[in-house]
């Protein structure tokens, strides 16, 4: 009996494993590398961005533990100064949302994208895959300026085959209803305006990960 018991007990669990993928075993790590659009600038703590993609994520059975490593008033080339110890060992995949304060500033496009590059650079070098989000500048630099700045996105995803997600207030920008008062850092509903529409390609970035874990 005893043998029996034993013996179903092993099969039991050897189903249970071929039905679990290794890679989903356990969580996702993920670092949220950004500023204070990510860090939630004027929020409540669980308002704040990664917290709010942790929750959808987690409605939907995807487990990830959330860093949030976002620094207001931070430009990409302060998170590539603080990038190694804002991104620990063991960190899978970081989501890269720097630039805005780039931007506001009329930083020079080429220091940005010097910035940029060096940050996928080391993370790929610790073999963590990287959701590059993209930002655009505003008009008062003139359409030069936005042109070279805006171009750095989309050029570094496909130059470094990194996932992009084009621009990170889409659907929130200009939008006086989802911006808290300075008309720049959304409020509560904007952050779930972005989680809502960033969600898909979060799961794409992150169904490509737990592939090559499996």
């Amino acid at each position: 009996m005893h043998i029996l018991l034993l013996t179903v007990s092993l099969m039991t669990a050897a189903s249970a494993s071929a039905q679990t993928p290794a890679g989903l075993e356990k969580p996702i790590k993920m670092v949220v590398l950004g500023d204070s659009l990510s860090a939630g600038y004027g929020l409540p703590a669980d308002a704040a961005f990664p917290l709010r993609l942790q929750k959808a994520l987690d409605a939907k059975g995807i487990r990830v533990d959330m860093i949030n490593a976002g620094v207001s008033g931070d430009t990409t080339s302060g998170g590539r100064e603080r990038l190694d110890w804002s991104v620990p060992e063991g960190t899978d995949a970081v989501i890269l949302e720097l630039g805005a304060n780039d931007a506001l500033r009329g930083i020079d496009p080429a220091v940005s994208r010097v910035a940029l590059s060096d940050i996928i650079t080391k993370l790929q070098a610790r073999k963590i895959a990287v959701l590059l989000c993209g930002m655009l500048a505003p008009p008062n630099y003139g359409s030069d300026y936005a042109a070279k700045f805006n171009a750095i996105y989309p050029d570094l995803a496909k130059s470094f085959g990194v996932q992009l997600y084009p621009f990170f207030l889409d659907g929130v920008a200009a939008d006086a209803r989802l911006n808290q008062a300075d008309g720049m850092h959304p409020t509560a509903a904007g952050v779930d305006v972005v989680v809502k529409n960033i969600l898909p390609t979060v799961e794409a970035f992150l169904g490509s990960i737990s592939g090559q874990r499996s």
